[in-house]
């Protein structure tokens, strides 16, 4: 079976085709501005068409409605994903799982099919920076959620009239240093080095807690600022939630093409 699986986050959307047990390549891009002939476009005119259309989604009903309307012209049957109690080998921890962001349910369980047997701290930096807990039986032991460096990086910018003031022309941003020498450059390294020290007291917790040191599984279009700076062990996995999709698709993790 051919199936078209679907990250829909914030800001951007990723989705990559899965068949005969192999992903393909994956693709993104900001969907902000995509009408319904957008999405037709770009996800089903430019492929063979697929028989089946997994969707994790956290972009609000209006975005949901214009994909599922697109599934439904084309005749393809279309799941978009919700949290369930236990699913995909992870078994939620909230008290209402519904309550949990979908993309964090499914990158728990790609993270969980790529690594099993290992506790793991699921690390998503998005528009905001999420960090979730599975035990190495699979069971989310609760998560954490602040502003992704950017979010907070735009705020200081657009909250607080002296820094907007201060940071202007103010320098590079690729000052690498904690203490930077301009305005612009210390906001930005103080969002990333705030971000990297949430994971890694994360790690610690989480070995207080299980008694084990957890591996970091980065994912996120804003992770390539959060990973230089992290102590602890990590691996990035771009398409966290597509594995995830996969595996819940189909019920195991992809191999890639």
């Amino acid at each position: 079976m051919r199936v078209l699986l679907i990250d829909i986050g914030n800001t951007r959307i990723k989705w990559a085709y899965l068949s005969g047990g192999r992903m393909e390549r994956s693709r993104a891009a900001l969907h902000a501005s995509w009408s319904l002939s957008t999405y037709a476009r770009r996800l089903l005119r430019q492929h063979a068409p697929p028989e089946r259309i997994w969707v994790s989604s956290v972009a609000g009903p209006a975005v949901s409605a214009a994909l599922a309307g697109v599934a439904r012209r084309a005749g393809i049957a279309a799941t978009f994903v919700s949290v369930p109690r236990r699913g995909g080998g992870v078994r939620v921890g909230y008290a209402e799982p519904w309550r949990l962001g979908v993309d964090r349910f499914v990158g728990a369980v790609g993270a969980r099919a790529l690594f099993p047997g290992l506790p793991l701290c699921v690390v998503g930096v998005g528009t905001a920076m999420t960090v979730d807990l599975i035990g190495a039986d699979g069971r989310h032991r609760g998560g954490v959620i602040i502003p992704a460096p950017t979010l907070m990086v735009d705020t200081l910018f657009t909250r607080t009239h002296g820094i907007r003031r201060r940071a202007r022309g103010g320098g590079a941003h690729g000052d690498a240093r904690l203490f930077a020498r301009s305005t612009r450059a210390a906001v930005v390294q103080g969002a990333r080095y705030a971000a990297a020290a949430l994971v890694d007291r994360a790690v610690e917790e989480a070995r207080a807690l299980l008694g084990r040191t957890p591996l970091v599984v980065l994912t996120g279009g804003g992770a390539a600022a959060v990973r230089p700076l992290l102590q602890s062990r990590w691996v990035g996995v771009p398409d966290l939630v597509l594995q995830g999709l996969a595996v819940l698709a189909h019920g195991e993790a992809p191999q890639r093409r």
